[in-house]
């Protein structure tokens, strides 16, 4: 099954903040997700000398005008106005000439205070400089009070303007005085807030995931259960559960089986361990055969064994298909001795201890001797898993012509697979559940007391069936699966039986 891998890009935009002028500031646009680097413009464009000039000019201007226009008093006392408004902007330090810079987006400030607030650098810092009141500021609205900003500093970003104190964080609900900051929708962050509420986390190690080498933050993600981890995670030595395949995280610890597998603790909790506690379903998957009208009239017997007896006995059959990278049933029709469980083991710790085992002779009284099932899985998986072996089962007791493993598999995954739809139907239903008592060593797999993760596991364990890539699992169920759905399943048997394909 293949692994997603994607990719993640922050937000990131400027504060634009400056001082207000006769003409309205420029408005920001915000392209998410962008970078840019702030400018600071205070937009000092008044040369020392260029006053002195003009007001040495205006005074002269007024002595010459004096008898003649007598008569014009409101002129003067206009022109004496803005004479001494000159004059006392001239009291405050002189400003350093304006620099020309083309980077967008420019932001304006005005301020009747002496000290003027300059972002620092992306290194950290503030540094102040003092800036002139130059003209009134006009009416504006901060858009986080609502109140007239007047002729104090703003900020222009996001379409509007605002009080400093009045542009906050939606996280923390502190103002931003940061040198950039980020967005969600339209809601500003902290770039520290940002990424601590945004940034993916590893579901594994519960740490940021780094960026790769292009800066992009990369991740891989479970396509069923979209657990997100660090690449790295698949070469460190990370295990996964072997029903489920979530890795395990660092704060959890899975069981350790005798056999090196590891079992998550949810899959744990409904795992059948031992061959008696598996006869309660193999009665259950027989009733459902039998729903079908395909009743298995030979007594089969079924084992539950470790793992290095079932690849010894996969080994001495000779014929048969077999499921890579690791096989999980087996439908024997050769006589062989196996080391089936006898009683199911005691866990000491994250381990599982004493597994007793005994001997089990296979003797061949009709074409199938035995169906052999991997121990220490889910009800359900090992339920799926019994459905398909007992389809091979039903193939050869029905005499059925040797088939290729394209056809015979895929018409055993379509018996797993709509067993596994009953199993799913009847969980989901409030007093539904199957005819048959289910392994004594749950309870949420009792009539009517399915756990939620037992029903998503379910599902799960469908998606397998339904994505599975190989050719002869994967390719065959979907093929026997469409001629199931469109001639039903008696009548594509029997077509397989004549001519060992599947109808058209």
């Amino acid at each position: 099954m293949g692994w997603l891998t994607k990719f993640f890009r922050g937000s990131t935009h400027n504060i634009s903040e400056g001082r207000e002028q006769s003409k309205p500031a420029e408005e920001t646009r915000w392209n998410e997700p962008s970078t840019s680097t702030v400018v600071i413009d205070p937009l000092l464009e008044f040369d020392n000398e260029d006053i002195d000039r003009a007001i040495a000019l205006s005074l002269l201007e007024e002595e010459h005008r004096k008898p003649k226009e007598t008569g014009k008093d409101l002129h003067l006392d206009e022109d004496e106005q803005l004479a001494r408004a000159i004059q006392e902007s001239l009291n405050v330090e002189s400003p350093p000439r304006a620099h020309e810079n083309t980077s967008p987006p420019r932001a304006r400030e005005n301020s009747a205070h002496p000290r003027a607030r300059e972002n620092g650098s992306a290194i950290g810092g503030n540094s102040y400089q003092q800036l002139p009141f130059m003209f009134s500021s006009g009416f504006r609205t901060c858009a986080g009070c609502h109140n007239e900003i007047g002729h104090g500093r703003f900020l222009s970003c996001m379409g509007a303007v605002w009080h400093p104190e009045c542009f906050c964080c939606h996280a923390c609900n502190q103002p931003i005085y940061d040198y950039e900051f980020s967005m969600s929708g339209n809601h500003p962050y902290h770039k520290t807030c940002y990424k601590e509420r945004f940034h993916p986390k590893c579901d594994v190690c519960k740490q940021f995931i780094p960026t790769n080498m292009n800066g992009l933050i990369e991740y891989r993600a479970h396509p069923f259960w979209l657990q997100k981890y660090c690449p790295s995670h698949e070469v460190d030595g990370t295990p996964r559960c072997c029903s489920c395949e979530r890795m395990e995280p660092r704060e959890s610890r899975y069981v350790l089986l005798d056999d090196g597998r590891k079992l998550c603790l949810e899959c744990l909790d409904s795992a059948v361990m031992d061959t008696n506690e598996c006869q309660p379903l193999y009665l259950e998957i027989q009733e459902f055969y039998e729903g079908l009208n395909m009743k298995v009239e030979q007594q089969v017997p079924l084992l539950l064994v470790e793992r290095q007896a079932l690849n010894e006995a996969m080994e001495g059959e000779k014929t048969g298909h077999h499921h890579l990278p690791e096989t999980r049933g087996l439908c024997l029709s050769e006589e062989q001795t196996v080391s089936t469980i006898l009683r199911r083991p005691r866990m000491t710790g994250n381990k599982i201890m004493e597994m007793i085992t005994e001997p089990y002779r296979l003797t061949r009284r009709c074409e199938v001797t035995a169906i052999l099932i991997l121990y220490g899985l889910p009800r359900l998986l090992t339920g799926s898993i019994l459905a398909h072996e007992m389809m091979h089962a039903w193939l050869r007791l029905k005499g059925y012509r040797t088939l290729t493993p394209d056809i015979e598999e895929g018409i055993c995954q379509v018996l797993a697979h709509l067993w596994i739809e009953s199993e799913i139907m009847a969980g989901s239903g409030s007093n539904a559940a199957s005819t048959s008592s289910s392994s004594s060593s749950s309870t949420s797999s009792k009539k009517g007391g399915r756990s939620q993760f037992e029903r998503k596991l379910g599902d799960f364990f469908k998606h397998q069936i339904e994505s599975d890539t190989s050719v002869a699992y994967g390719d065959g169920f979907r093929a026997g699966n469409r001629v199931v759905q469109q001639y039903g399943l008696k009548r594509t048997l029997e077509h397989i039986r004549l001519t060992g394909t599947l109808p058209f």
